[in-house]
């Protein structure tokens, strides 16, 4: 983690998802250039192409295995009572507790669907936000990969 941590939850996925938090809150300041620091300062705009972005994406991995975590949920019902599940490695992070839970959101890669190459070979800035959200346990997980700051709204 960076300079000017404000977290010692002596879980580091747990750190790194409040200080993601905070920097798209416009709240944190960052100096080192690790990934998660990097697209958190991408974020801040404290990079040249720091303009328009609200995202920094990131995969979760479980420490069972520590193979990355698939989230699903429910996309709202439409006008016509139909709906559908979402089911995605991508996830933005909209808020951190004390206890270490957060809530994710699930971020949807349309541009990806069908790719005989699979979730890993998406291009970044194809996410974008579902709205669909659930609460984790960070304690659960043995790592956390930081993508490239986006615009996901």
């Amino acid at each position: 983690m960076g300079c000017g941590k404000d977290f010692d939850t002596g879980n580091c996925v747990c750190d790194i998802l409040k200080e993601i938090v905070d920097a798209q809150n416009d709240v944190v300041e960052n100096c080192c250039d690790t990934s998660c620091e990097r697209s958190i300062s991408d974020l801040l705009g404290e990079t040249d192409n720091g303009n328009g972005l609200d995202t920094v994406p990131l995969i979760l991995y479980c420490k069972e295995g520590c193979k990355p975590f698939k989230g699903y949920g429910a996309c709202p019902i439409d006008n016509n009572g139909g709906g559908h599940v979402e089911a995605s490695y991508f996830f933005r992070v909209k808020k951190v507790m004390d206890d270490c839970c957060a809530v994710v959101e699930l971020l949807r890669d349309d541009e990806a669907e069908g790719d005989p190459h699979g979730p890993f070979c998406s291009d970044v800035a194809d996410l974008s936000a579902t709205g669909i959200c659930m609460t984790v346990d960070l304690n659960c997980f043995c790592h956390v990969t930081c993508l490239p700051a986006i615009s996901a709204f």
